[in-house]
């Protein structure tokens, strides 16, 4: 809704800036969005007067005016216009005057004569002809307004309205109105409001013997107000309805449609004109449209109704499809002699449902359909003969037809101050919120209020509690503490993955969040078995499009995606984790599992298997999963999508013996689907499974009173001997003494038979109950070396 703020002074006279105002509408409850000075981008504009105009000695086409623009001394102005001679008033742009669209005047030569400026037209000033309907499209804008030499534009014109863009809620219709939101702006600044009752002379005669209306569908239009107008005269409206019109957004049009359309905006309510001549029998039906009946509307498109669909016809034909649009021979022409003007109310959910099925929206439906006050149609429809006598358009007929069939109740809701100033913390007396109440147009009756038939959001006490709350000033209400104490804390498996990203993110990864709808292509992508279950996914029934048809049951693709996108911009080295969602299916009907899962992609010079499992591992010890061993993938593997690993450089990780993720690097085919052009690496770690294996409580461990010995061991054994195997073997061998295992060295090379490679581990080992003796060390290292002797492990010569 766009408020003029010269129509806002008409109902409200307030002492305060436009900030200031849009600041406390605001806080009292109409959000304003924006507020915008007409003509701001025109500046150094002046009214000029031609004192003279000669024809351009070097072009034809030209002609060299001097202005009077009050200065000391004319200046010389030169144009190609042909509509313009000594004596013509007009918009002068002085050397350094800004126009809209960014034009900047400067001084300069035509065909060698100096111009200092510029005579502008309508459309230079951003207007059109609708504003001043005596000026002409394509030549200078000629005034005819009352105005002095050398004045600003903005005052001559009239361009210096504000315009403030308020968004109404939709259980605010009332606000959807000058006077609505006047009325607003009345309570909050605690003044007077001005709003008259309309009032018209009118003509003597019997509406009856002219119109006849019929309404055949009471539940859907329970109120019909109609009144006549005779000996209409067409013609442009004022300056002063224009200004408004304009400022409020709206086209003026001629007189009889900016009055319906000024009645409008000024009182929520809308209204539609009918000349009468279209009106077969002089007879209106409010009815159903019938199956596959037509209607050309005011837009020039024929449309094709449906019975649930409300409209107003004539003895034979719609001419107007009900709180929505006119039909094409309706509207008000040069010839009009008798027009019939309508002020109904409409149930909204009707009107909102006609106008999306015919993908119509116009500021009529726009008001009915969130509910608007019948009481109001005949206010209306007086508003409307008030303005037709004003601007001389036409003479009211004094007798109208009114017909009312609405049974709606004002809402009476009990009104307890006590409970309200409970409710907001406040210390507000009685008579401050009866204040309130009045200026607000709220009855109150006793121990009761009574809303005003325009506020359909006044229902129960709590509504009140707000009115007053938002007067008197939601910033003026003091603190308070919350009474009670809040044992809110976060649950294990919160605590437990939150453990997880902390640990992530030290480790130096970067969080990302993707959709958990993907495209049925990703399984390709990585290279999925046909026969995988991880292809049943659950199928989403309204897809924005295929690449978001199904929930994903693996973050591995999500992951690569963000890699991939994250290459092709040119990021040389990237670390990131998401803990994100799979959804697994379980039975028809059922909702599919979603368990938590963390994924962890890299790539970069620094990235390498290594050093994606020691990430992995300071996570896992983090989160209080200590001693997971690490197996190399093969055809068993517990994951499907470990196909979209490198077979030679992958892992899956266990917990005692439940698999609980796996790491690796991207198989060079899934990598070159993605367009990866580096090694890349993934690690998926499965939160659901990891956290009921999580040692999460911490023991204390006193330091050590004895020292430790440590001895170190250079073994020879086959290639494919797993490290972890000969780890194993070495933990179960030393027992209890055992304090750390650290692997320092790995070779292979000349030294080294074919075959074979040469691993160094160090060995630390403490006994709590006294100091170690080299014996006790020695015979460790003897059933360490018969151990590994079973994994083909030697001591190194």
């Amino acid at each position: 809704m766009n408020l003029s703020m010269k129509w806002l002074s008409d109902y409200v006279t307030l002492d305060t800036t436009v900030k200031d105002f849009c600041a406390a509408m605001t806080m009292s409850g109409s959000k304003v969005e924006v507020a915008t000075e007409e003509g701001s981008e025109i500046k150094n504009v002046v009214v000029g007067k031609l004192l003279s105009v000669v024809p351009h000695e070097n072009s034809d086409h030209l002609v060299v005016c001097q202005v009077d623009v009050g200065q000391e001394q004319p200046i010389q102005i030169v144009t190609g216009a042909p509509n313009v001679k000594a004596g013509d008033i007009v918009p002068v742009a002085l050397c350094g005057a800004e126009l809209p669209n960014g034009v900047k005047i400067k001084k300069g030569k035509l065909r060698g004569v100096e111009s200092n400026g510029m005579l502008c037209s309508l459309g230079e000033l951003g207007l059109t002809v609708h504003d001043f309907p005596y000026a002409i499209a394509d030549g200078i804008f000629l005034i005819q307004e009352d105005c002095q030499i050398g004045q600003d534009i903005h005052e001559a014109i009239g361009l210096n309205d504000t315009s403030v863009e308020f968004e109404i809620t939709s259980n605010r219709p009332d606000c959807l109105s000058v006077t609505g939101l006047a009325r607003e702006a009345a309570a909050t600044y605690h003044v007077p409001l001005n709003l008259k009752k309309p009032t018209f002379q009118g003509i003597d005669g019997n509406i009856q013997d002219a119109l006849q209306v019929e309404i055949q569908n009471k539940e859907k239009c329970p109120r019909y107000a109609a009144g006549i107008v005779k000996n209409v005269k067409i013609a442009p409206s004022p300056r002063w309805m224009r200004e408004r019109l304009r400022a409020s957004g709206v086209r003026p049009i001629n007189n009889l449609v900016d009055i319906t359309n000024y009645v409008m905006l000024e009182y929520g309510q809308p209204m539609h004109a009918f000349d009468l001549r279209y009106v077969k029998d002089g007879k209106i039906v409010v009815r159903n449209a019938a199956e596959g009946e037509t209607i050309t509307t005011l837009d020039g498109v024929t449309r094709t109704l449906s019975p649930e669909m409300l409209v107003i016809a004539d003895a034979e034909k719609p001419i107007a499809v009900a709180g929505v649009m006119g039909g094409e021979y309706s509207g008000i022409m040069e010839d009009t002699n008798t027009v019939v003007f309508e002020s109904a109310y409409f149930e909204p959910v009707q009107v909102r449902r006609t106008a999306k099925k015919l993908g119509m929206r116009t500021d009529a439906s726009a008001r009915y359909e969130k509910g608007l006050d019948p009481e109001g149609c005949l206010r209306t429809l007086e508003r409307a003969f008030e303005l037709v006598e004003l601007l001389g358009a036409g003479e009211p007929v004094r007798t109208h037809i009114d017909l009312n069939y609405n049974e709606k109740q004002r809402n009476r809701i009990p009104f307890d101050p006590d409970w309200i100033n409970k409710f907001l913390g406040t210390d507000i007396s009685r008579e401050e919120m009866c204040d309130t109440m009045k200026m607000l147009e709220i009855e109150v009756d006793g121990d009761t209020c009574i809303s005003p038939s325009f506020r359909i959001d006044l229902e129960r006490p709590a509504d009140l509690a707000e009115e007053v709350a938002r007067i008197y000033g939601y910033n003026n209400i003091p603190s308070t503490v919350i009474k009670g104490v809040a044992n809110a804390s976060l649950t294990p498996k919160q605590k437990f993955r939150r453990t997880l990203e902390n640990a992530t993110v030290a480790v130096g990864c970067y969080g990302i969040l993707t959709y958990s709808f993907i495209s049925p292509k990703y399984f390709d992508k990585i290279a999925l078995p046909a026969d995988s279950s991880l292809r049943k996914t659950v199928v989403i029934s309204n897809p924005l499009g295929e690449d978001t048809s199904v929930m994903r049951t693996t973050t591995l693709p999500s992951m690569l995606e963000t890699l991939s996108l994250n290459y092709k911009n040119r990021n040389a080295a990237v670390a990131l984790y998401e803990i994100g969602k799979e959804y697994l299916p379980t039975a028809p009907d059922k909702l599919p599992e979603e368990p938590d899962r963390l994924t962890i992609g890299m790539y970069g010079d620094d990235a390498d298997f290594f050093t994606l499992k020691g990430m992995v591992e300071t996570i896992l010890e983090t989160a209080g999963l200590h001693d997971c061993t690490y197996k190399a993938c093969g055809t068993d593997a517990p994951f499907d999508e470990i196909c979209a690993l490198h077979p030679g450089r992958s892992a899956v990780i266990y917990a005692g013996e439940t698999p609980i993720g796996y790491l690796g690097e991207v198989h060079p085919t899934v990598q070159k689907n993605y367009d990866i052009g580096t090694r890349t690496y993934v690690a998926k770690l499965l939160i659901d499974e990891m956290q009921p294996l999580a040692q999460t409580e911490i023991t204390y461990q006193p330091l050590p009173k004895f020292p430790a010995i440590t001895r170190d061991l250079s073994l020879v054994c086959a290639d494919e001997v797993p490290v972890g195997d000969l780890q194993a073997a070495m933990k179960n061998a030393v027992g209890n003494i055992l304090e750390q295992i650290t692997l320092f060295d790995v070779y292979k090379g000349e030294q080294i038979a074919a075959g074979m490679k040469s691993v160094s581990f160090s060995i630390r080992m403490r006994s709590h109950e006294g100091t170690l003796t080299d014996e006790q060390a020695d015979a460790a290292m003897k059933r360490v070396l018969k151990a590994l002797k079973e994994h083909g492990a030697t001591l190194r010569a």
